[in-house]
């Protein structure tokens, strides 16, 4: 089973919380994180792009890294692990984004993928005069499918001529190319979402509500694998944590409640307005699932609350799941949470 670690790219990582961790991103910390959980055996680590924030009294996500160039400085420092860096397709042009990965391939061999972000933020990218227009909601993973069509074939052929609805390519180059094959992650948790993942992705990492309840993964896995069944392809899940661990099932607990009743009402404002914004959006969708307002704190990712034993056991759980390849995790404190997951956890699981 391999694991992944999600990295704070922004400022206080995954929690909208003023009694949570308070901190800037910078690429020392990113560094001492990735570094720490190769030295504990992860297997990848994943940035996001994010370009607007929330605000609020934390000033949630204002500040922020760049996905791409953070990760080239990562992959000169780390020997292992898998480095993912995150496309936002209506900011980034997909041959650049082919020759930016084949670069960053360069800097460490086969330890380089892509993370397509399709884009359900529409504040993010009005602010820069992309946003196409609301319509998009409704042929974002059109526009994605041809995005990616462009970086396989230069990746896999060194050239693409596409005639596309969104990308047009004439006799596009690409020299060098990677060296292996550069995995495709995506995390579309609707239907369509789904689909494009199996049809175009490696990867899907799945995001969906719940504290210390690993069983809430089953549903959306087993809906990949389907998915999967129809396109033939070998398309693994990585359901998504935030694991708040303590020596003491209750030492966690008071934490977590601590997190839960300092949550920024100001942040978590502004992100369900942009979660509303799609109108069209199923319940299984990204933009509604964060908003859900039992766990907003944490964007309502499944939360493991507890002992390091009580977070392996229900970690076993999971794993034990048709098609799950691996877990990515998020922390409340990142450097000393991947090691005491590296050092009390792993040693735990079956």
């Amino acid at each position: 089973m391999d694991f992944g670690v999600f990295i704070p790219i922004g400022n206080n990582g995954w929690l909208i919380s003023e009694n949570s961790p308070q901190y800037l991103p910078s690429f020392e910390l990113n560094k001492q994180v990735v570094q720490e959980a190769e030295a504990q055996g992860f297997a990848f680590a994943l940035s996001m792009i994010k370009l607007r924030g929330f605000g609020g009294k934390t000033e949630f996500w204002d500040h922020n890294l760049e996905s791409f160039t953070l990760m080239a400085g990562l992959a000169a420092v780390t020997e292992r692990i898998k480095l993912y860096a995150s496309t936002a397709v209506l900011t980034l042009p997909p041959a650049l984004v082919a020759r930016m990965a084949s670069t960053i391939d360069s800097i460490a061999p086969g330890r380089f993928g892509v993370n397509i972000v399709s884009g359900w933020a529409k504040g993010e990218y009005e602010q820069m005069g992309l946003w196409p227009g609301d319509e998009y909601f409704g042929y974002r993973y059109d526009y994605a499918t041809e995005y990616v069509t462009v970086l396989r074939d230069l990746w896999e052929k060194g050239r693409c001529d596409l005639a596309g609805q969104y990308f047009t390519m004439d006799d596009c180059v690409l020299s060098p190319r990677p060296a292996g094959k550069v995995d495709i992650v995506c995390a579309g948790q609707s239907e369509r979402g789904m689909r494009f993942c199996a049809e175009y992705g490696d990867y899907n990492f799945i995001l969906n509500p719940g504290v210390n309840n690993p069983e809430t993964y089953r549903e959306p896995t087993q809906r990949l694998a389907e998915a999967a069944k129809v396109t033939g392809r070998d398309v693994g899940s990585l359901p998504l944590f935030m694991a708040i661990m303590a020596e003491t099932d209750e030492e966690a607990q008071a934490k977590w409640q601590s997190y839960n009743d300092g949550a920024d009402a100001g942040a978590l404002g502004y992100m369900s307005e942009e979660g509303s914004k799609d109108v069209a959006a199923d319940g299984s969708g990204t933009a509604r699932t964060i908003n859900l307002p039992e766990g907003a704190v944490n964007f309502n990712m499944a939360t493991l609350v507890g002992s390091y034993e009580t977070v392996a056991r229900q970690i076993d759980q999971v794993a034990a799941m048709p098609g799950v390849k691996g877990m990515m995790f998020t922390f409340d404190d990142f450097v000393q949470g991947v090691h005491n997951f590296g050092t009390r956890v792993m040693p735990l699981l079956g």
